[in-house]
């Protein structure tokens, strides 16, 4: 069963239709019991990352951590990817999860332009992609998906892959058994099909 965590994300219903239509049996909750039992998480997310307090609020993110360490499998969608950082500058007061190291930041002022604007909206690739992710499996390097955001994570060691819009940042990020996008798979027709579908057969 997968859990997929409810803290009033705008894409709640989207992800859970792209998961069901690909056979798997889901759960949206917000206790965080259902969350320690479950074989698989995903946290959703759009919005401002201030509403992440409420998985801290609700106990979630302990159950995230215990689960985690037990070698659960996470997926994190856009805020969800944010998450998994240690913040972000978008609401310093409110700590992410801190799996990986670094704050998420908003797009510079100078991509304010007719040609990059923020925020990021639309379609754009995944280049750089890591031979080892298993969450890119069956992914080409170029593939398209649909991103919409204004802030963006850091580039790490655990970053599966790229994307650029007026400089790198984290479109995949990968270590183990945990994982995020920053792009809406559940929008990003085949290619997001294909990455949902690799987490659902992990």
């Amino acid at each position: 069963m997968i859990a997929v965590i409810d803290y009033k994300a705008g894409n709640l219903t989207s992800v859970v239709k792209a998961l069901r239509y690909l056979g798997a049996e889901t759960q949206v909750t917000q206790d965080p019991e259902i969350v320690r039992q479950a074989a698989k998480v995903v946290l959703p997310g759009v919005g401002h990352f201030q509403s992440t307090q409420l998985l801290t609020d609700l106990g979630i993110t302990e159950a995230v951590r215990e689960g985690v360490a037990k070698g659960v499998w996470f997926l994190g969608v856009c805020v969800g990817l944010q998450w998994l950082f240690e913040g972000s500058t978008e609401a310093p007061g409110t700590a992410g999860l801190g799996h990986f190291a670094g704050v998420c930041e908003r797009f510079p002022a100078e991509y304010e332009s007719a040609e990059l604007k923020s925020p990021h909206v639309g379609w754009n690739s995944l280049e750089q992609i890591r031979s080892d992710s298993k969450l890119l499996q069956g992914v080409e390097p170029g593939g398209f998906v649909y991103y919409t955001h204004s802030w963006r994570a850091p580039l790490v060691s655990a970053t599966a892959s790229v994307t650029n819009y007026g400089g790198a940042f984290t479109g995949v990020v990968e270590r183990e058994n945990v994982m995020g996008v920053q792009f809406h798979p559940e929008k990003s027709s085949a290619v997001g099909l294909r990455v949902l579908k690799n987490f659902v057969e992990l």
